[in-house]
């Protein structure tokens, strides 16, 4: 352990050692200095003079509900003259004694009001948080036609509710895990105790405990601190703002996860399936789904492999291409200078920057930006004799595949993977093209999340609801996916 992280467990330690004292202001002043009452402006200690005694409470007032605090809590300990327990004179559903100021200090920062009375050796945390957040919107990066429209916000509470909403069964359980500590960070588990598999749940958990890092405030972080291959191209988990989505996987076994300011969730374990299919598949009819699948299938292979294609038939296999469609490609390449992966690899980061720009600049433009940067990109560099024009209409094909990609993460495992199959083309044709790919389909099958093989259910094979490549009909899907071997498998 290094010297700042034992001091640092020595400073976590020494607070839960540090007792509730019966003298008052001992515990104002503990509590004033450890907060920084009057420079830390937002910190509030307050002292009361009720007919039953003296009391103090301390609390953020950028994080309480203030009406509560004076309805529920200020007005009741100066108005009682009845000599009863705290608990009983409060009036807040939520109120817990504390007996050490590590959780006095904890209960602070989530957003509670402390109160302190003289001659009593604890304290009592009265839970009337009142977080700002956004209200619950619609899905921006997982947009839908047919299907709920809401998403999730960055309040974990709010996100919770609404699992509650999709899910009303009291085998939904919510498990908080902590991480971090400075802060600790409160990370919810939100399983069906019925389906999931112990074993994965186990895992998880012991994955998070596993984190010494001080501090992770949200998902997107804790996602890269308990993947088991964190430099791997190919995400593990899958990240969705969709609450439906999360719902659905939950129904089946997997396990969603949760953080306070983070307006989407995680499902562990995920395959690679996982991200290529799309939650609307399901609420489509059957044909429509799988047309809209097949589609997406069509344009992965396209973003993946048209340019390295290109770029491998037209170096090295002249031959397989038809003589007019060769003689229109020579005639078009008259003029260009630049070799043809060059031509290539120049048009497709020209995309990619597009692409980017649209993303950073503000929302009202970024279409805009797109259309007429890719235009006038194009048409000048075709002009200017520095690309030919069949690369641009190339370029744009394996572009705008890219763009159907279900889900976020794996839009730029495709993109990077692109590069990737172009330059393999660039050596020996189709023979380094194809060498590559059984690589990359190598790399992806020795994959596991969280200990499930990528590949399943296609490799190995298990049983499931038959919902890898095509859908079934809804009523005919008898199974839960196998791969994860939940408690329960029969859906009927």
């Amino acid at each position: 352990m290094f010297p700042w992280q034992k001091k640092r467990t020595e400073a976590v330690e020494k607070r839960k050692e540090t007792k509730i004292s019966k003298t008052l202001k001992d515990n104002v002043t503990y509590l004033e200095k450890q907060f920084l009452y009057g420079t830390n402006f937002d910190f509030n200690s307050r002292e009361l003079r009720g007919p039953t005694g003296k009391y103090h409470v301390f609390y953020y007032s950028t994080i309480i509900d203030i009406k509560q605090l004076n309805e529920h809590i200020v007005a009741p300990l100066l108005e009682t003259k009845k000599e009863n327990s705290l608990a009983q004179i409060i009036t807040v559903g939520n109120i817990s004694s504390v007996k050490n100021m590590d959780e006095v200090e904890k209960g602070l920062n989530a957003g509670s009001v402390l109160i302190f009375k003289d001659g009593v050796n604890q304290g009592f945390e009265a839970k009337i948080d009142d977080y700002k957040h956004r209200a619950v919107e619609k899905a921006e990066n997982e947009k839908t036609v047919k299907g709920p429209k809401e998403s999730f916000t960055e309040s974990v509470s709010t996100n919770i509710s609404i699992f509650r909403k999709h899910i009303p069964s009291k085998d939904l359980i919510v498990e908080n895990v902590s991480v971090g500590t400075r802060p600790a960070m409160s990370v919810s588990l939100i399983y069906a105790r019925d389906l999931v598999n112990d074993k994965v749940l186990a895992n998880l958990k012991q994955r998070i405990k596993d984190i010494t890092v001080d501090n992770i405030r949200n998902i997107e972080i804790l996602e890269q601190f308990i993947e088991e291959r964190p430099a791997s191209l190919f995400p593990t988990m899958l990240y969705t703002e969709r609450p439906d989505n999360a719902a659905n996987y939950i129904s089946e076994g997997f396990i969603a996860v949760i953080m306070d300011n983070s307006s989407s969730c995680l499902i562990a374990p995920a395959t690679i399936w996982s991200f290529f299919h799309s939650p609307e598949d399901r609420y489509l009819r059957w044909a429509f789904g799988n047309f809209s699948r097949l589609i997406r299938a069509a344009a992965y292979f396209i973003t993946l492999f048209v340019s390295a294609t290109y770029v491998a038939v037209t170096n090295y296999h002249s031959q397989l291409i038809p003589i007019d469609l060769l003689l229109a490609i020579a005639s078009s390449r008259e003029r260009v200078p630049l070799p043809i992966v060059f031509e290539i690899l120049l048009m497709e980061i020209a995309f990619e920057l597009i692409r980017e720009a649209g993303v950073r600049i503000p929302s009202p433009l970024g279409p805009t930006i797109g259309i007429v940067g890719a235009l006038i990109l194009g048409q000048a560099a075709v002009e200017a004799n520095i690309v030919s024009p069949i690369v641009v209409i190339i370029v744009a094909l394996s572009g705008l595949s890219s763009f159907t990609a279900a889900n976020y993460n794996i839009n730029h495992t495709l993109r990077i993977s692109r590069f990737l199959f172009i330059l393999a083309a660039s050596f020996y044709g189709l023979l380094s093209l194809l060498g590559a790919i059984l690589v990359w389909v190598g790399y992806v099958v020795s994959i596991k999340s969280f200990g499930v093989s990528y590949f399943s259910p296609a490799s190995p094979m298990n049983r499931s609801p038959r919902d890898t490549f095509l859908r079934m009909i809804l009523k005919k899907e008898k199974w839960r996916p196998g791969f994860i071997n939940p408690k329960d498998w029969d859906k009927y």
